[in-house]
């Protein structure tokens, strides 16, 4: 079989990198703009941005010997394949507005990936030219087996190098004058984009990066064409399958018109349906933030920082469904003038199962805010959640030799969380060193003691700085870590930069049977999973955590701005999960279920043995 030119283009899908003008720093500040993004396009002419139109690859901060980091971000970058068919990006380094970055001199930043998703910084390539390189660009050379880097300085001249191999990056040849190169590109109408360079890969792998880096949208329900049943039971039963534009699915309950079937009666009956969806229209909370939703004991219960009295108190809801507490009563079961070591700054309450017993974790400070410290509550055996004389006075949290967690007045802890793994516990937190410098919060992980969750059974061990724009932006902040397991993988989202319109939802995945106390058997995402940009309206989406409803649905409870300066206030949607089993957190309700999809009707066929 012969295969045309035309049909052989077919194969063949377009990627174009760019970067973005700034905007309005609340809106979309240098460290963001300031990073590569991709467009797709099936034909090289009509391109769309991935993403929400945000960075996929960002240029990591550099570490000063005190701990704390530079920040750092990237200009022109360049997207090319590798001898073995993977990819490469090159990219001049600047500082983190823009200017000129002195640390990488005469050198250009080098990032490797396999598939456009996952991006690896492997590091400076020098270039051997004293100077500030402008703009470059990196080609495989099929006849030299070589790769030539063709560069601009900044005083306009143009320089070439050749390296057999990218990844040794000292080995480039001594740099040769050579004429202007031009770049293959795109200006498709994009909102602030400054367009790079296109680059025409497989189409399977430009379909999985726009299937990765687009939230899917429903496009059918299926149900059985007929169905055998001895009783409404089996009817109740049957689920739809939503099907999705990237080739995944996920189960929806229906409610069928089960009064249309005589079960006592053999025969078959037509029978109609509607297919469920929980509603939530955001906010479901007014000035509360950091929330956390826990069923104990056959109930769901709800509690989250109170922003409405400058974080002096913590309520809890009770409900018998997680829609239930859109409405429930709220009951008080910490405040400031209980103790007198807690004087203010109730942060980020959590529920948390241990060992059969039910905690609360939380901060709190006993003076001000270097004070912060974690501190645990238990609830008394057979007591009641929504009691507060049931919770035990709040316990600081300790380390494994007793001593507190952290030195109070020099570093804040906060955002504690717990999660069970090969039937140990273990707790992420964050912490944040002001004296004698500031380094900006970090995440930290230890086993947990779970005879005395409030003491840790292990050495902390550092997880996650902010080194990334989106991380740092405003300030250096990775806080409000939270697990999610799913299918023998586990997640750990956490919560990045300024607590304003750029706050948004990183991501660290553990390797397949890694050791979690091991930092290098992590994997952190290049790029947040959600920020102002994934959910119109909603601006400085953060601190979130996981529950999963009596239907085996996973929800997202987070809290977001429904106004760019509005006060913070807490969502629930739906987690889905891509076609790598990774969680997706911006499938909107719309794109979730069409509401052309939600009749369905199935033949049922009643039988009695």
């Amino acid at each position: 079989m012969i295969i045309s030119e035309v049909e052989k283009e077919k194969e063949y899908h377009y990627i174009l990198s760019y970067t973005r003008s700034p905007q309005e720093k609340k809106i979309y500040a240098p460290r963001l703009a300031y990073s590569m993004h991709l467009a797709y396009s099936e034909d090289g002419s009509n391109y769309r941005a991935l993403n929400h139109n945000s960075g996929v690859l960002f240029a990591k901060a550099t570490e000063n010997e005190n701990g704390t980091l530079n920040a750092k971000s990237l200009h022109n970058p360049y997207i090319f394949i590798l001898q073995d068919g993977t990819y490469g990006v090159v990219a001049v380094r600047t500082e983190a507005e823009g200017q000129h970055d002195t640390e990488s001199k005469g050198a250009v930043l080098f990032f490797h990936s396999s598939d456009l998703l996952h991006y690896r910084e492997i590091g400076l390539i020098d270039l051997k030219g004293g100077v500030h390189v402008h703009d470059v660009m990196c080609e495989y050379n099929e006849l030299t087996h070589s790769n030539v880097i063709r560069w601009r300085d900044e005083h306009g001249c143009f320089f070439q190098n050749t390296m057999q191999n990218l990844f040794r990056l000292t080995s480039a040849s001594t740099p040769t004058r050579t004429e202007a190169f031009v770049l293959t590109s795109a200006s498709p109408d994009i909102e602030g984009i400054i367009p790079r360079n296109v680059l025409r890969v497989p189409r399977q792998v430009a379909q999985r990066a726009v299937h990765r880096l687009t939230p899917p949208a429903n496009i059918a329900i299926q149900v059985p064409d007929r169905i055998i049943a001895t009783s409404t039971e089996d009817l109740k039963a049957l689920k739809a399958i939503a099907k999705y534009s990237d080739g995944t699915t996920s189960l929806k309950k229906v409610d069928w018109n089960g009064d249309m079937v005589t079960w006592e009666e053999e025969g078959t009956y037509l029978v109609t349906g509607t297919v469920v969806q929980e509603h939530y229209a955001f906010p479901i909370a007014a000035n509360r933030a950091d929330p956390c939703i826990t069923k104990w004991k056959s109930k769901y219960y709800f509690v989250a920082t109170n922003d409405e009295d400058h974080n002096q108190t913590l309520y809890i809801r009770e409900s018998d469904t997680i829609a239930g507490l859109v409405e429930a009563r709220e009951t008080l079961i910490l405040d400031t003038s209980t103790y007198d070591d807690i004087k203010g700054l109730l942060w980020a309450p959590e529920l948390h199962i241990i060992a059969d017993e039910l905690y609360l974790f939380h901060a709190a400070t006993s003076g001000d805010f270097l004070n912060e410290e974690c501190h645990v509550m238990k609830l008394r055996t057979g007591g009641n959640p929504t009691h507060a004389a049931d919770w035990s006075r709040p316990q600081r949290v300790l380390r494994n030799d007793g001593t507190y967690l952290c030195e109070a007045g020099k570093v804040i802890s906060l955002d504690m969380t717990v999660f069970k793994w090969n039937d140990e516990y273990y707790a992420s937190w964050s912490e944040r060193q002001f004296v004698p410098v500031d380094r900006g919060a970090w995440l930290y992980i230890a086993k947990l003691d779970s005879k005395e969750p409030w003491r840790l059974s292990s050495e902390p061990v550092l997880l996650s700085k902010p080194d990334y724009g989106w991380a740092n932006n405003h300030t250096y902040v990775d806080e409000g870590p939270f697990a999610l397991i799913r299918n023998g993988k586990l997640f750990l989202t956490f919560a990045s930069a300024a607590v304003d319109a750029t706050y948004c939802v990183g991501l660290l995945t553990l390797n397949t049977n890694g050791d979690l106390l091991n930092p290098e058997q992590w994997t952190k995402w290049n790029y947040p999973l959600l920020t102002s940009r994934s959910v119109t309206g909603e601006f400085g989406p953060g601190h979130n955590s996981y529950v999963l409803d009596d239907e085996g649905i996973t929800w997202n409870v987070y809290h977001a701005r429904p106004g760019l300066d509005a006060p913070r206030a807490c969502g629930i949607r739906r987690v889905h999960f891509d076609i790598d089993g990774y969680p997706v957190l911006d499938l909107t309700e719309d794109r979730d279920l069409k509401r052309e999809f939600v009749n369905v009707s199935v033949e049922v066929v009643v039988k009695h043995d």
